[in-house]
């Protein structure tokens, strides 16, 4: 009795041991796979939030008394005014005045004049609101006789057209901010997107016509898309069709490199004098300051028009990433001139338009109360909801290997395989032991 006693309790050691190694063993396997349980801040954010308000009011005086608004340093509204009564009205709102000569009307018929002349690979305009111009750029590649022609398109405009050349080129940045490959080159994916029923990377359409594959490898193994509905030149935009339907989790995150991310928590329109954040795959994050809107730039491919200016710098590859602010998605990267060792321009695709010309919404993450990461659309930055500027809120998109390493995830179930471990090395131990004893006594009588 004593001895069969003594191997039912090894037994159930021995099971008990066992069922501790499979139960820790799941609990490090959900701790992998899940979030961390405590996101870190992945950019250091500076920029102040943007309030919209003086795009409000830009919009309800109308473009015959306004000229543009922008955020000063100190993050407030101002809005460019043609007559005294429209500048009262913005001051009652709350927002600075800056009388101008030149109204948002002048200014778009200026540029409407500059894209009815004849075009010039290698030269850009767009509507400089704090200095009330629009400001005329052309690269090295311009002759001095096509820069002359231009000139004197500008004079005939008038004064408040400025001409300046640029060193470099301007060009597309082909060859988020994952790397996204195909036989057309490399670029970069921007941001998720759905239209309900299947998911999307959203990018820069000069990446590559429709049909083209995209692979997440250089190699040609791991296909992520294909795409589809893509506009290039005119608008710069594209979707790429996930294959397997989904983004999958952390479709509301865009890398920004050292394995950190930054969620997107909403969308808007972009304005002259606001911090951005440019993510790509060649030159990871960079800021900058957007200068100027409704940029138009001849690439050698064609001409894109209602481009957002700025002078954060990005080199091949970086085309389609991601530019945002405070959480917000703004643009897609398109293309520029200079490189991030001497800086430059570039140009971004705004991400309302192409939404709406898409028919698709962004991908956000949850709202504080957690109702759901459902699609979000376009709101202003002021709101507190999805889609708005909400503090802060980086996520460590960490690799296999730091939450492996974390305590706080995979700590409950390491501890509960190291006391399985051990408590099925000591019952092996213990029945060695035992089984010796027995040799022994059994084998003592013959032993002179």
């Amino acid at each position: 009795m004593r001895h069969a006693r003594r191997r039912v309790v090894r037994r159930v050691t021995r099971l008990a041991a066992v069922g501790g190694l499979l139960l820790g063993g799941a609990m490090v396997t959900t701790a992998v796979a899940s979030e961390p349980a405590t996101p870190s801040i992945g950019v250091p954010f500076t920029a102040p939030p943007a309030t919209g308000e003086g795009t409000d009011l830009v919009s309800r005086l109308g473009n015959t008394r306004t000229a543009g608004s922008w955020i000063d340093t100190s993050g407030r509204p101002v809005v460019a005014v043609t007559d005294e009564k429209a500048a009262a009205e913005v001051k009652r709102a709350g927002a600075q005045a800056k009388m101008v000569s030149h109204s948002m009307s002048d200014l778009k018929s200026a540029a409407a004049t500059l894209r009815s002349a004849p075009r010039v690979s290698g030269t850009s305009w767009a509507l400089d609101y704090k200095n009330n111009q629009v400001v005329v750029r052309g690269d090295s590649t311009v002759s001095a006789s096509a820069w002359s022609r231009m000139t004197e398109v500008a004079e005939g405009i008038g004064s408040f057209v400025r001409m300046e050349r640029t060193e470099g080129t301007f060009t597309t940045r082909l060859n988020g901010a994952q790397p996204i490959l195909s036989t057309a080159g490399r670029c970069s994916a921007g941001f998720n997107v759905t239209d309900g029923e299947s998911d999307f990377i959203l990018t820069a359409g000069h990446c590559g016509p429709d049909g083209s594959v995209w692979f997440a490898d250089d190699r040609g193994r791991q296909q992520v898309g294909t795409s589809l509905k893509g506009r290039f030149p005119g608008d710069d935009y594209s979707l790429v069709k996930y294959d397997a339907g989904r983004a999958g989790k952390g479709a509301d995150v865009v890398a920004v490199g050292d394995g950190k991310g930054v969620r997107i928590t909403g969308v808007a329109d972009a304005e002259v004098g606001q911090q951005v954040f440019r993510s790509g795959s060649t030159s990871g994050l960079r800021e900058g300051e957007v200068t100027a809107l409704n940029a138009t730039v001849n690439y050698p491919e064609g001409t894109v028009s209602g481009l957002i200016e700025t002078n954060v710098c990005a080199e091949p590859g970086d085309s389609g990433g991601p530019m945002f602010a405070d959480g917000i998605a703004l643009g897609l990267t398109s293309g520029g001139s200079g490189d991030c060792k001497a800086g430059g321009t570039t140009f971004f695709q705004p991400v309302t338009k192409a939404l709406t010309e898409l028919g698709v919404k962004l991908i956000v993450a949850k709202s504080a109360g957690g109702t759901g990461a459902a699609p979000a659309p376009s709101a202003s930055q002021g709101a507190a909801s999805p889609g708005t500027s909400a503090p802060i809120t980086g996520t460590d998109v960490s690799t296999l290997l730091s939450r492996l390493t974390d305590p706080r995830n995979v700590g409950p179930g390491m501890l509960v395989i190291g006391g399985s471990l051990v408590a099925l090395v000591a019952t092996r131990w213990i029945r060695a032991e035992q089984d010796r004893k027995a040799y022994r006594q059994y084998y003592s009588a013959t032993w002179g």
